[in-house]
């Protein structure tokens, strides 16, 4: 019988996100339970999401290989090599242990272990119960409605997302010091599937990550649903932004409404 996906994350979504709202901004959100398979500290926030995730995989009898920022890779079922599951189940942990209502899962389906095979794709804002999703070939949905990217060419009257967080702050700095000046406004918002999933729906106009810090963990299912919508996700270079699906692998990326913004930008940042 054929995995219906979307119905199983969105399951996986919805459990997490009554699970985080549980502890979102509290003392007990925060505390520490070690260091994730992603390399930073596990909260409990994360873990409780981690293992709601888990438990609804089981109760769908789901088999996959799941690549998960705080687990790890984990065999799940009889037939783990059908399908990968990568996943972030809290994308913006400090928002939600500080009470900053930005935060979001992010869950991505393939067939292999590798950014450009995945196919399926959600992403739920966990404050809102707003839900992005996305299938290859077939568009990008928010709550069921098809979106699409703005049409926005002009740096001037652009809405552009920034990661500058950073311990190489002032080197980021000094690499976006051109681009200050010409857009409208800048933003970090702090959870970058969400960013990436606002640069799809038209929200803002770009999003920009070029720490070489974020996991692939985070993007894999914001890129497939900004694709779909019609908008690009592209290295400074030109090149299509893809990777190992691996808790640790790193990326950077410049994801732009439309090729007109993303050639401007990228041509300040070379």
């Amino acid at each position: 019988m054929a995995v219906e996906w979307l119905s199983v994350l969105e399951a996986c979504s919805q459990r997490i996100r009554g699970k985080v709202l549980e502890l979102f901004g509290s003392p007990e959100a925060r505390v520490a339970l070690g260091v994730g398979a992603g390399g930073d500290v596990m909260k409990k926030i994360d873990a409780v999401a981690e293992e709601a995730m888990i438990k609804t995989l089981q109760d769908h009898s789901i088999s996959c290989t799941l690549i998960s920022e705080e687990g790890g890779i984990r065999k799940i079922g009889s037939k783990p090599n059908e399908f990968y599951l990568t996943a972030d189940p809290v994308d913006g942990t400090t928002n939600a242990v500080r009470g900053l209502p930005f935060m979001a899962t992010s869950l991505a389906v393939s067939s292999a272990p590798h950014l450009r095979d995945v196919n399926i794709a959600l992403v739920t804002d966990l404050f809102h119960g707003v839900t992005y999703t996305a299938e290859r070939g077939g568009g990008a949905l928010k709550d069921g409605k098809k979106i699409a990217p703005s049409s926005v060419s002009a740096l001037e009257e652009a809405v552009v997302g920034v990661d500058f967080d950073s311990f190489k702050g002032e080197k980021l700095v000094a690499l976006f010091a051109s681009l200050v000046g010409r857009v409208r406004h800048l933003r970090h918002l702090g959870a970058n599937a969400l960013e990436i999933c606002y640069v799809a729906d038209g929200t803002t106009d770009a999003f920009i990550d070029l720490r070489d810090r974020l996991r692939v963990t985070d993007a894999a299912a914001a890129r497939l649903i900004l694709k779909e919508a019609g908008g690009l996700m592209l290295t400074p270079e030109g090149l299509e932004v893809d990777a190992p699906l691996s808790p640790t692998q790193r990326i950077s990326f410049i994801a732009a409404a439309n090729t007109q913004i993303y050639e401007k930008i990228a041509q300040i940042l070379r």
